[in-house]
């Protein structure tokens, strides 16, 4: 009798869990008013696996009810977004919006898991740009939708969910993105300041534009002087090789921790790339020189930065669609100039693609808090742009310490184009936002080759020094960038 009992309630508890607890979830949220748009479909599944698009299978998926909605909050604009609400016993109360990468234009169910198995809410969009790339051509609305439109409606369309789900808002919502996603992160705080606790925003695509005008004036130079993949090695590694005089010794020879460059050191990269591949030629070295200065005007006028020295310029050619948006599928790319070509792109797209605003009063009163990550080695989105945006920020604070006080940033030595080796970023913000903890010193650790570099970071402006008698310590850090020029970083537009 007491194994049927206990039988029975185990039973009864599995059904809770998977099914009972559920009961009207789906009805409920279907029947939530959104607004700019309607509920397509909620569903609820218990399934525990699930294979990603790299037929890697994913066990231990807790059931859940996955919502679908379309929004459209103006002709010409269709934005998809997805919602997985756990169960209401499983729930922790709290909402995390995702971010995308690239032009975005689909949604990836296997980026929701990890959180759903931590008990939150999560959703994300597709940011209006399905069924790809081409869906911006001549249409305003989803330069819109885009730049900060979607994300901003999926955050209150998702709230909306979660008050008819579980009768309450979260306590906390927290926005995660990176690259494009950190675009997104840096719209929220500055357009939207009410909408997220929390948001982290690593390798921000912010700088919008200016950044795609970099894609476009290497690819130009690499179609005129090809390089090859073991070219574009080679250079990377001679940048190494020779910033390494700058480099404490745990990252000499191995990463380039600070790649702003003098023309002279410039110089003296080309010149040791050159002396260690013989296959590159006089006219490449007219092309790294272009590339690690980076486009600028007729003029002079800087539009952005260069490849920092010490990594790929292969990685920094193409991503070229904002242009076909600007000019159209008939416009020839490689004939576009940087003078009025720019400046009729930059006016068409810069005013509500560009995250550039550096008054963040209103998120900072409002108690929000923002981490953010660059990498030295990220060639996709370089730092340049992104730390003279915080200094921007912090000259409008008043003073880098009085933006810590909401606001911190992290240059991480080394790192490409996604958070890699370092503290995860996510559980930095919960205890800044839950616990009052505000991210300090972190670990950096990779491997490069056989040797393992573990060693402190610390918020910028402090850098890591080292001395033999001391161990690791924080000093100054070189502050600031060459600064994207004005013209290009136009006023933000609804």
């Amino acid at each position: 009798m007491k194994r049927f009992s206990f039988l029975l309630l185990s039973g009864l508890m599995a059904a809770f869990d998977s099914g009972m607890a559920a009961s009207g979830q789906p009805d409920t949220v279907r029947k939530c008013a959104v607004p700019n748009g309607k509920v397509l479909s909620a569903v609820y599944t218990d399934a525990s696996e699930f294979t990603d698009a790299n037929r890697n299978t994913i066990t231990g998926i807790p059931p859940r009810t996955i919502v679908k909605l379309l929004l459209q909050p103006a002709k010409g604009s269709n934005i998809n977004v997805e919602v997985w609400l756990p169960n209401a016993g499983r729930w922790n109360g709290r909402f995390v919006g995702l971010g995308n990468g690239g032009a975005a234009g689909s949604i990836n169910p296997a980026g929701f898991i990890g959180w759903i198995k931590r008990g939150y809410a999560v959703a994300a969009t597709d940011m209006g740009t399905a069924p790809n790339d081409n869906s911006g051509v001549g249409n305003p609305e989803v330069w819109k939708d885009f730049g900060y439109r979607a994300t901003h409606l999926m955050t209150t369309a998702a709230r909306q969910l979660i008050q008819s789900c579980y009768g309450k808002p979260p306590a906390f919502s927290y926005f995660v993105g990176a690259s494009t996603g950190g675009q997104q992160a840096l719209q929220e705080a500055q357009r939207y300041p009410d909408d997220y606790d929390g948001i982290v925003a690593n390798v921000p695509a912010h700088c919008r534009t200016p950044l795609h005008a970099y894609f476009l004036w290497n690819w130009q130079l690499v179609r005129r002087h090809p390089l090859t993949p073991e070219q574009d090695r080679s250079i990377m590694r001679s940048g190494i090789e020779y910033m390494a005089q700058r480099e404490i010794p745990q990252l000499a020879g191995k990463a380039v921790s600070d790649p702003r460059v003098t023309p002279e050191e410039i110089e003296g990269v080309i010149a040791l790339a050159m002396k260690n591949d013989p296959s590159l030629t006089p006219e490449h070295a007219g092309m790294l020189r272009k590339i690690f200065n980076g486009p600028v005007n007729s003029a002079g006028e800087r539009i952005f930065n260069g490849v920092p020295v010490g990594s790929s310029i292969l990685a920094a050619t193409g991503h070229l669609y904002l242009f076909r948006w600007a000019f159209g599928l008939e416009q020839e790319l490689a004939e576009l100039n940087f003078d009025a070509d720019m400046d009729a792109y930059t006016k068409k797209l810069g005013p509500v693609l560009n995250a550039e605003n550096p008054d963040l009063s209103a998120f900072a009163r409002r108690g929000g808090r923002l981490v953010m990550f660059s990498g030295t080695a990220d060639s996709i989105v370089p730092y340049h742009a992104t730390l003279d945006y915080y200094e921007r920020c912090a000259a409008e604070a008043g003073s880098p310490e009085k933006l810590q006080e909401f606001f911190v940033y992290y240059l991480v030595p080394g790192m490409e184009h996604g958070i890699n080796g370092v503290t995860d970023p996510f559980s930095l913000l919960v205890n800044w936002c839950e616990k009052g903890v505000r991210p300090g010193e972190i670990r950096l650790k990779r491997q490069y080759g056989e040797e393992t570099v573990d060693i402190p970071l610390y918020p910028y402006p402090q850098k890591t020094g080292y001395a033999p008698e001391r161990g690791f310590f924080p000093e100054p850090a070189v502050r600031g960038a060459a600064p994207v020029a004005p013209r290009y970083r136009p006023e933000a537009a609804e």
